[in-house]
């Protein structure tokens, strides 16, 4: 199971472990965006130093528009378990986001009136 917290906003943050080619470990709170269909999402200034593969540029709605987006393969650790995954890379990404795919494989539990940390367990 992993657990997240409450943003000021109510928003819904996990911390997970970007991982680099190289092994250096770097630990950021993610925030959940049920609106994003991918995986996760980071602004290009914290690719730097991650040494990720490019793989192609891909055209994507986002809640200002549509923008083309890098998409490289990286590696993150999310409750212990570590995936390979496709990460869109953009400019001006404000927060590093999970999309809705981890959804496919976890349930996801929200209290909202007791402010109990939230949870995705596996299914």
């Amino acid at each position: 199971m992993i657990q997240g917290q409450f943003g000021e906003e109510d928003e819904l943050f996990f911390e997970i472990e970007l991982i680099a080619t190289d092994g250096l470990e770097l630990a950021v709170d993610a925030l959940l965006d049920t609106g994003f269909s991918g995986w996760l999402a980071i602004d290009n200034q914290d690719l730097a130093g991650l040494d990720w593969v490019y793989l192609r540029k891909e055209k994507i709605r986002l809640a200002q528009g549509e923008a083309i987006l890098d998409i490289y393969w990286g590696k993150v650790r999310i409750d212990g378990q570590e995936f390979d995954i496709p990460v869109y890379v953009g400019v001006g990404v404000t927060e590093f986001l999970l999309g809705r795919q981890w959804l496919k494989n976890r349930r996801l539990v929200v209290d909202f009136p007791s402010r109990i940390w939230l949870s995705a367990v596996k299914t």
